[in-house]
Parts: structure tokens; C-alpha cells; sequence
């Protein structure tokens, strides 16, 4: 499932791509036909909260985003959903962002469609949707296709606020409150590992996240919320916010420090592998250099050689090293010194 960074990154692409343009609304696959409603309306902005995608709609450019009449286009992605793009050059730098990695175009049984997509972003009005496509935004130099979300409605702003509040804080988000946070994980005796997957608990963070930031902590999985100290919580929320800003601005979900990248840098795939933007590039870091534990049971922990486990919490699989991985109550020693904000900033 895409994780928050994701999702930051989808909203600054529809605002760089669509923001303040009137824009064609359809959905090629029928399944959401209030689409229809809001076709040639305009969109005012992107909004990323967690793992939620809100796209404000109004009748024209000059409605305050506060006005009644803005309808907000909510998606969930889930496990399967993607976002893909295709438009002029310089419209949407990724390809695609969610589960699949594929161009529009690709895939298309249609002859005209899989010319436009070979030939280039001159075509891509051209471009005939999938019927998979849930929805289809055209706008003046691109077009996005959504397939395969878990959500996918038009919320009122009432709508939109139940969906927030429900919520935890958000750590990409400038009006997240870090203490509820705080005060929510030592409130609790459920396991730390259990909690940071809790969407009520903190927006955004995902099983790779949550495996790394706890192996950062030097933090045990199955520890009690409230047997910990509030240093090093505090601590978990700074790691985190730093990591997935390097996320939302390249795209990709790096946590190892460079001169552990290449111990062991090994990952046990899965059918599909565990796929992230730019992997064809052999600029960035690849994934099996870019985790401490995540995917990596039975392999040997790139700090001190133990075993990686796995196992189970919630009905979640949770990866951790059983040596590295001992600290319960005290602050973490990477924590304190916050290492990935230099080592982000290296890698703009």
C-alpha cells in the first residue's frame, strides 16, 4: 500500500499539473459516474492528509475554498490504486505513483492509444483510456488516470472534515501536532509496533516506515506504548517527519545511512518486489540497499550480523533485528542525533 509520502507527492503533482485549470471529468469504467458533476469545474488545489487525497472542485477560479460549493474528490489508493500520467513535456514528472509502475499507454489493446503512448506527449490527448480507469482528469497539458483505489467519492467540506478527523497527526503536514502523537502512543498499552500503524494514531506511516523508524529507534516492536519514555517517542515523530520528507520530494523510501548501504545489501523479494519511482535509475540508491529490515528476515542485520526476524502484530507483518532492537524506555541514541537530515540533504 502507498504510504503518505506518496500521497504529499501526488497532491504537489495535481496542484503543478491541474491547480487553477477548468478540467475534464469522466469515468471511462463507469464506476464512478459523479464524476459527470464535476466536468469543466475548476481545481483549486491538492491537499495530502495521511494516506488521503482531497482535490477541492469549484465552479470557477474565483471561489473561496471555504465556500459551500466546493466538492472535494476524496481517494483512498489502498494496495492496488495508482494515479498515472501523460501530457506535455515537464506536465507531471512520474510516470505513475501508487501500486502499478506503468506509463498510460502501456498496456492499451487499443493501436491508436499504444502509438500515442511510443511516440511521445504530443499525443496524449489521443491517449484512450483503459477500461480499468475509474476516473480521468484531462486538463490544458496533461491527463491523469486513476485505477484500483479503495475509495474514490465526492465529499462536501463537512465530508472532508469527518475523513481528517479521524485521523492522527500527519507528519508532512505544517498543522500537525506532534504531542497528540505523543500523548496517544503513551496512552496506550497496545504495542508500539501495532500503534504506528494505527491511522488514528499517526496519519501516513506505512509497514516499511514503521519497520525502519522502529530499527532507527533501536526500538523493540512489541513493546507497550506506555512503558515508553516520552524522549524517545517524541524522537520517533522527528525521525519519521524527516524520512518521509525525503520521500515526498524524490519519490522514494531511504532510511540507511550511506556507509551501511552497502553490508548485506541484499532483500528477499516478493513476487512483485518491493517497487518504488525510480528504480530503472541507476542514480538513486536501490532497494535492496535502501532498508535496514524491511523485507529482509533471515538475512544478516547490516549492523551487528544477528538475523533479521518477522513476524506478526495485528495481522501485519513486522520485521526487526532481536539485538539491535532492545531499547524500551530510554531515549535512542540515533534518534537524538537525527542523522537522515544530513544524509536527505546530500542526496537533493
Amino acid at each position: 500500500m502507498p504510504e503518505g509520502h506518496t500521497v504529499h507527492r501526488l497532491a504537489a503533482a495535481f496542484r503543478r499539473g491541474f491547480g487553477g485549470q477548468r478540467v475534464r471529468a469522466f469515468s471511462p469504467q463507469g464506476r464512478f459516474p459523479e464524476a459527470a458533476q464535476l466536468d469543466r469545474w475548476v481545481l483549486l488545489d491538492a491537499e495530502a492528509v495521511g494516506k488521503h487525497l482531497f482535490l477541492p472542485f469549484a465552479p470557477s477560479e474565483d471561489v473561496d475554498p471555504h465556500d459551500p460549493v466546493v466538492r472535494y474528490v476524496h481517494v483512498h489508493l489502498g494496495l492496488y490504486g495508482s494515479w498515472s500520467f501523460a501530457g506535455e513535456p515537464g506536465f507531471i514528472a512520474d510516470a505513475a505513483i501508487g501500486a502499478p509502475r506503468l506509463r498510460i499507454g502501456e498496456t492499451e489493446d487499443v493501436t491508436e492509444a499504444s502509438e500515442a503512448g511510443s511516440r511521445g506527449a504530443r499525443d496524449w490527448r489521443r491517449i484512450v483510456p483503459r477500461e480499468t480507469v475509474r476516473l480521468r482528469l484531462a486538463g490544458a497539458s496533461g491527463l491523469a488516470d486513476l485505477t484500483g483505489p479503495t475509495a474514490c467519492e465526492i465529499l462536501d467540506s463537512d465530508g472532508r472534515r469527518a475523513v481528517i478527523d479521524r485521523l492522527g497527526p500527519d507528519p508532512l503536514r505544517t498543522d500537525a501536532d506532534p504531542a497528540a502523537f505523543v500523548t496517544k502512543v503513551r496512552g496506550s498499552s497496545t504495542a508500539i509496533g501495532a500503534q504506528l500503524m494505527n491511522q488514528k494514531v499517526i496519519a501516513g506511516v506505512g509497514n516499511i516506515y514503521r519497520a525502519e523508524a522502529l530499527f532507527r529507534a533501536r526500538l523493540d516492536p512489541f513493546v507497550p506504548g506506555s512503558a515508553l519514555g516520552r524522549g524517545l517517542v517524541e524522537g520517533i515523530w522527528e525521525d519519521l517527519a524527516v524520512l518521509m520528507d525525503y520521500g515526498a520530494r524524490t519519490g522514494r523510501i531511504v532510511t540507511t545511512q550511506p556507509e551501511h548501504r552497502d553490508i548485506e545489501a541484499r532483500i528477499i523479494e516478493r513476487s512483485r518486489g518491493t517497487r518504488q519511482n525510480g528504480d530503472d535509475d541507476p542514480s538513486v540508491v536501490p532497494r535492496e540497499k535502501s532498508f535496514y529490515v524491511y523485507h529482509r528476515q533471515t538475512l544478516p542485520c547490516r549492523i551487528c550480523g544477528t538475523e533479521i526476524r518477522s513476524g506478526e502484530i495485528a495481522a501485519r507483518s513486522v520485521f526487526w533485528c532481536p539485538r539491535c532492537q532492545t531499547e524500551r524506555t530510554r531515549r535512542a541514541p540515533w534518534i537524538g542525533q537525527n542523522p537522515a537530515a544530513d544524509w536527505a540533504l546530500e542526496q537533493d
